[in-house]
């Protein structure tokens, strides 16, 4: 039987009555389809309770961890109680040490719980990278974070989907997940790096994120646009 492509849908709002909408109209058996939340929605009045509450979901909590050592720890420590977590997120950038603290203590949270380390994000471009003083090109950073985030034992590695390439060698048997993802036609917005849906899957991604091209207008239909297009 085929799989199921893996689509991490973002919930990238504030309202708790949209994010039901998405919930409501997401159903499909032709996708794989996880709930991703970020900083917005968590940080949000009563989103946090929310994703506590949430039943017969898989949730991708995006908070993107990137500080001390201890600091995560103490992060991880209180995401103990949400035990619907599937996917978890930090920066690669944070350095091993803090990596292997949220690995090490993701199982404390989901035995099943997978860590997954960001790389350079689908928003900078080359010239960014250079304003906050990286010298290394692209292709040669994001190798060095796809070795660490396999060092310190990540189970995966998000990343553009231009970058695939430089890391499906280094990242084996590792989840490679796409953000920037936007239906054909679709604007890109604040994202520099972006790729379709088919793509992506079509360079080696496990699974993508995307969520404008789908929660704007018509989720269903969008949806539907999505299948169709891959």
């Amino acid at each position: 039987m085929k799989k199921k492509p893996k689509i991490f849908l973002a919930c990238d709002t504030s309202n708790i009555r949209f994010v039901r909408k998405i919930i409501n109209s997401k159903k499909t058996n032709d996708l794989e389809i996880l709930l991703k939340f970020g900083l917005e929605f968590f940080y949000s009045k009563n989103g946090r309770k929310f994703i506590s509450k949430l039943k017969n979901e898989k949730i991708f909590l995006d908070l993107k961890l990137n500080d001390i050592p201890n600091t995560c720890l103490s992060a991880m420590s209180s995401l103990k109680d949400l035990r619907n977590i599937s996917y978890i997120t930090a920066h690669i950038n944070g350095g091993y040490e803090m990596l292997k603290a949220v690995k090490k203590y993701s199982k404390k949270i989901n035995k099943n719980v997978k860590v997954l380390g960001v790389s350079i994000l689908t928003s900078l471009s080359k010239k960014s990278l250079k304003q906050i003083g990286h010298t290394k090109s692209i292709p040669s950073l994001i190798k060095k974070q796809a070795q660490l985030a396999k060092s310190a034992g990540l189970d995966g590695i998000v990343c553009s989907g231009h970058e695939i390439k430089y890391v499906q060698n280094i990242c084996k048997n590792m989840e490679i997940v796409v953000p920037g993802i936007r239906l054909k036609g679709d604007k890109s917005s604040d994202q520099k790096r972006v790729m379709t849906p088919k793509d992506a899957f079509k360079q080696g991604a496990n699974a993508i994120v995307i969520g404008r091209s789908l929660t704007r207008g018509q989720i269903k239909n969008n949806i539907q646009k999505l299948i169709k297009s891959l």
